[in-house]
């Protein structure tokens, strides 16, 4: 084996009492995709901040470079020799152009002025190396979210850096924009950069990365090779307890005689959303699956009042409940967890026992309007029971919460309007593994309890784990519906051929055969 690019060897961490991690180990060779996985709190931001410099370790550790020791504690140090971190926040200024981003803090100057022409002369074949179709001079704030990932690496390559690290690179991005961005790694692989890429999902894991390491409870766990990367063995490692019950299901599967809670007749936005019904049953989680851009949040949003529709109708319990807002559809019976929980979900700077009670606070409403602090207090203490919220107290703010916790702390809130239709989009992004598992046992427990559930998800083996029966939508209408025992399995190959059309096209295809043969 040759010499490491990276070396990281017992690495330590204390933050006053906490110990956030304990001897941790990690290699990386040129040329190497290296994977780095673990629960929320495991310790991988942790770690990667004491390799850009951001914290100092403990002593007792060392870090090695190409066979040299780095000065740790100091980002600079770091970043001249080759280190770079694209965090899953970026840290860029929209108000900037591209390449006063890519230089940011590292300006070239002439005679004690910014040379701004040096600057766009020297990021031109840098955007050229990354086959982006924007200019130096464009301005951030009219870039995409995957472009404004292109301007973050970037920056990290007009450093001439030799270690990028990647974190939750995926999280916001379309399948287009993950498309390129794998394109890109691929590139910055060949080129002998070493890549190492923190991501909870399993598909980029087994497609990107040559090697993978996992941490849990600030602690190494083990490194797996390519051919020895398995969902089970990974998510084992993560947890630390078998996963065979990793897509927990013990409600009774959706059978023809159950009530029908919400029933969802032509609706409409006359642009992209056509046309679209279906039913949901009481017990019943239904999973709704499709490409991105294909409608369905935009059916969702429909369907909660949210956007208007131009046409269609929802009926709860056979009474038709079309909501007009979000508020008549939260009064009617039925709530929606938003994709994008922090602009659309939470109050980020507000308590957790806030944001819990956010929907039931007018209940708490006593003499002069004055609010009654009790009940409060007892609805928060039953969802940290109930849902498994862990915060050291719900008077902290959301914002200081790990992705599943957020999660939970929306649902809680969710459920306290005690709603009979839940509809959920895409309720595990951003969330660790552990906490998936919980949040798919939370939803076969609503199942259990007689809620009709409704989940959007783009990733195909939560869809067909969780849900009963599976809505295909394409082109903003629905292309087909699965369910298991059925003649059409629930299959991550028949979800794609109804998402894509390619069923569509088989059986224009097999028409045409049939017509020539005939003829």
């Amino acid at each position: 084996m040759t010499q490491p690019r990276l070396d990281m060897r017992a690495i330590s961490k204390t933050f006053g009492p906490v110990r956030a991690l304990s001897e941790v180990s990690l290699q990386a060779h040129a040329g190497e995709v290296h994977a780095l996985m673990g629960e929320n709190g495991a310790g991988k931001s942790t770690l990667m901040k004491i390799l850009s410099g951001a914290y100092t370790p403990d002593p007792g550790g060392e870090i090695v470079i190409d066979g040299a020791p780095l000065q740790t504690g100091n980002p600079k140090v770091s970043k001249a020799v080759g280190i770079a971190v694209i965090y899953q926040e970026l840290s860029l200024s929209p108000n900037l152009t591209v390449a006063e981003n890519v230089f940011l803090g590292n300006e070239r100057a002439r005679r004690g002025i910014v040379d701004r022409a040096a600057m766009r002369r020297e990021t031109q074949p840098i955007l050229d190396r990354l086959g982006v179709g924007f200019g130096p001079d464009t301005r951030v704030s009219k870039l995409s979210l995957g472009e404004r990932q292109m301007v973050e690496i970037a920056r990290a390559l007009s450093t001439s850096a030799r270690i990028i690290v990647m974190d939750e690179p995926t999280t916001s991005l379309s399948v287009r924009e993950t498309e390129k961005l794998f394109g890109v790694i691929a590139g910055l692989k060949a080129e002998g950069i070493a890549v190492i890429y923190i991501s909870h999902r399993m598909d980029e894991i087994y497609r990107l990365s040559d090697r993978c390491s996992v941490l849990r409870d600030g602690s190494y766990v083990g490194t797996l090779a390519r051919d020895e990367l398995s969902a089970e063995t990974l998510v084992s490692m993560m947890v630390g307890r078998d996963v065979s019950s990793f897509y927990k299901k013990d409600h009774v599967p959706h059978e023809g005689a159950r009530d029908v809670v919400m029933a969802v007749d032509g609706m409409s936005d006359g642009r992209l959303v056509q046309d679209c019904s279906f039913e949901v049953h009481r017990g019943e989680v239904l999973g709704m699956a499709g490409l991105v851009g294909s409608g369905r949040t935009e059916l969702a949003r429909l369907i909660y009042g949210a956007d208007p529709a131009s046409s269609g109708r929802v009926l709860l319990e056979g009474r038709d409940v079309t909501p007009k807002s979000p508020r008549a559809a939260l009064e009617a019976g039925i709530v929606y967890l938003t994709e994008d929980r922090k602009s659309l979900g939470l109050f980020l700077d507000m308590t957790i026992d806030d944001n819990i009670n956010m929907c039931v606070m007018e209940e708490d409403a006593g003499p002069m309007g004055m609010r009654r602090f009790a009940q409060a207090a007892k609805r928060s203490a039953r969802a940290f029971a109930d849902l498994g919220i862990k915060a050291p107290s719900p008077r902290i703010t959301v914002g200081s919460l790990s992705g599943g916790n957020q999660q939970k702390v929306l649902l809680a809130r969710l459920l306290e309007a005690q709603p009979k239709v839940i509809i959920l989009d895409e309720p595990t992004r951003g969330v660790d593994v552990g906490a998936k598992s919980e949040i798919y046992r939370l939803i076969d427990s609503l199942a259990q309890n007689g809620l009709a559930v409704v989940m959007i998800s783009s990733e195909l083996p939560e869809i067909i784990g969780v849900a009963d029966r599976v809505l295909v939508v394409r082109d903003g209408r629905i292309a087909g519906t699965l369910a298991a025992g059925a003649s059409t399995p629930v299959t991550q190959e028949a979800i794609m051929n109804l998402a894509t059309g390619s069923d569509a096209r088989r059986a224009t295809a097999d028409k045409d055969s049939e017509e020539e043969k005939t003829t």
